[in-house]
Parts: C-alpha cells; structure tokens; sequence
C-alpha cells in the first residue's frame, strides 16, 4: 500500500530534532523524500545514514536568504523538484516584559519566524509551480491566538506567521499551491529550554519536564508530543486536505478552550467569585 506522500518531495526547516525530526521521521514513512534543512550538522549527517536515498541534509540558518535558497535547490537537485515546504524552524526569547526587551531581540525573533518562513515560500513557490501545485506549512503557536502562551516577541511573531499563512494562501491558492499553519499547544521540545537561554543538552532534558507535566495543565490528559504535530502536517501536506487552504489547525490538548474551570470543575471558579452563592453548581453525578 502507497503511502499518504508517496513520490512527493518536502523540505523542513528546523528538520533535525524536536517537531521537524516527528515530522521528517512520519514522512519519510509515509513515502516522502525529505531535505532536512537546519543547524546541527552532526544530527543532518547521522539523519543521512538513517534515511539513505530517501534524506538530505542541508545546513540552514533562515536568517540567511541564501542558505534558505540553497535547501529548496537541494530538493530539486537530489529529489527532481519540491511539493511540500514545512516552515518549522524556530526560537524564543525568554519571559520578559516589553519595556525590557532590545530592539535587535525583536529583529531576531521576527528575523527567523516571520522572515524565515516568508523566504522559504518565495524559493519554493517557483518549483511547486513546476510541478503542478504544492502545500506550505508554516508552524505557528497557540502563543498567536491567546496572551499567555508565550513572550511577547515570540507571540506577536506567531500572530503574524498566521495572517502571513492566510494572505499567501489567498495569493497562492489559484495556482494550486495551498498554504496553512499549526498551531501547537505545549509540545515536549527542546525550544521551552532554550527561551531561558539553556545549553541545548539541558533543555533536551527540560523537554522531559513538559511531557511529565503538560498533562496536568489541560483537559486531553497526555503529554504534546512532535508526533501529534507531524500527524497535522501529514494531513496539511498531503491530499486528503486539498480542499483547505488560508486556515491554521490548533493542535493544543484543548488548552485554549477556556479557563481551567470549563474542564476542571475541581478548580476556582469565576463564577464563584463574581455571584458567590449564587453561582451554578456542578451537576451531582
């Protein structure tokens, strides 16, 4: 039996570790050969060994146009074209209110999720043209839908990766390339660490705190894991979603619902504190 993204072509950013490696790993399965374009050389060569024939890895900072450039050529060049772009590469900054940020902080964080993911596109569009149409993914975060998920940069950036993901839809659509973003809840990745400035080896350690914990904190009672992120973009990047484009999947255990109290009845309610005996009671069981 074919697999979902058999003889397609894809390149992901940030392909090596966390929620790129869950999706190249789901891809490659799924019949995809798949560039890994990222920063870790040592993991890229090993990925290659893994994956023979079927991986490339391309050394890719997407703040630099030509190395952005060199990876999508690099799936033509190996693979005979492109059909799938997933923009996930990513960083954060750490916990900080705006009035202490540096303004080359809002350069770098916009500079790699918001420009990054925008040059990927304009390298890429030429060849998924080539080849009939195409999708782009881009990984945006519940951070750019709700205050609370994440600093200020780094949300106000995966705000705009959405509404970039919507206007290039618009734009891409009718020549048959279709454009939508994920929205990721708390996904046990390296990336919670490394906003606080980790050394990458603890915070691939302080990705096991999250899958331990992030159960607790939202109603899906199980950890985000890369894999449910790689199963959204399967579906994004392949066939069965040809009829969606220009919308962004929240993939996020139901943390964004509402209050902890519209799923946790145990906890506080702002009912209590606003009409105190008043308030609706919890049905008895």
């Amino acid at each position: 039996m074919a697999g979902r993204l058999e003889g397609k072509v894809a390149v992901i950013t940030g392909g090596v570790s966390g929620i790129g490696l869950g999706t190249l790993e789901l891809f490659v399965a799924e019949g995809a050969r798949v560039v890994a374009a990222d920063i870790q050389d040592e993991k890229g060569a090993m990925l290659e060994q893994r994956f023979p024939g079927k991986v490339r890895y391309a050394r890719c900072d997407v703040t630099k146009e030509a190395e952005i450039k060199a990876a999508v050529d690099l799936a033509a060049s190996e693979f005979g074209g492109l059909d799938i772009l997933f923009n996930n590469a990513g960083i954060s900054d750490s916990m900080r209110v705006i009035a202490e940020i540096e303004a080359d902080t809002w350069t770098w964080i916009y500079d790699v999720l918001v420009r990054g993911p925008a040059l990927g596109m304009k390298h890429a569009v030429p060849l998924m043209l080539a080849r009939g149409g195409g999708s782009i993914v881009n990984t945006a975060s519940i951070a750019g839908l709700q205050a609370g998920w994440g600093p200020i940069a780094y949300s106000s950036a995966k705000a705009a990766v959405i509404h970039m993901s919507r206007v290039a839809a618009a734009q891409l659509s009718p020549q048959k390339i279709r454009v939508n973003a994920i929205c990721p809840g708390l996904i046990a990745t390296s990336i919670f660490g490394a906003s606080l400035g980790l050394p990458r080896a603890v915070a691939d350690q302080m990705a096991a705190r999250v899958a331990d914990n992030a159960a607790k904190v939202q109603p899906v009672p199980k950890a985000g894991l890369p894999d449910d992120i790689a199963q959204a973009a399967l579906y994004l990047a392949s066939d069965a979603s040809a009829f969606v484009s220009g919308t962004h999947l929240v993939v996020d255990g139901g943390i964004t619902v509402g209050s902890r109290h519209a799923w946790d009845q145990s906890g506080p309610s702002p009912f209590a504190e606003l009409f105190g005996e008043f308030a609706p009671q919890p049905a008895q069981s």
